[in-house]
């Protein structure tokens, strides 16, 4: 990847042009807005390829642009609660909502053998 950070835009020098090779596709990286214009950036709200490739252009520390959810004292805190065992079931009460029924026209219907997912391969000894 080729970076170069885009001075008319940013003073700061957080907003990169990103261009990936072979392709020559551009994108934008504004790493303040945590904005990058493959959209993974904002979707996934960790670092992207591209937001990688300037942090380490311009030797950032890329941890910083990992949202919070991610971060391991926030996952203590959601174990932190302290969680009931679940009685036997048993000893629960009857169900009375909506039952869920099937469409069984949208069930997959999978025919002959599973699709095998190893490579097999020859080992020729001479």
């Amino acid at each position: 990847m080729r970076i170069s950070g885009h001075q008319k835009i940013s003073r700061q020098n957080d907003v990169f042009e990103v261009c990936e090779m072979p392709s020559g596709v551009e994108y934008v990286v504004d790493l303040r807005r945590r904005v990058c214009d493959c959209g993974e950036f904002q979707v996934d709200r960790i670092p992207c390829q591209h937001v990688f490739a300037c942090c380490a252009n311009q030797r950032l520390d890329w941890q910083v642009y990992v949202h919070d959810v991610y971060k391991m004292d926030q996952v203590q805190r959601v174990y932190r609660a302290r969680f009931r065992p679940l009685e036997n079931p048993t000893t629960w009460p009857v169900y009375c909502g909506p039952q869920f029924i099937g469409n069984s026209f949208l069930r997959q219907v999978t025919k002959g053998q599973p699709k095998m997912t190893r490579f097999l391969n020859e080992i020729i000894t001479y």
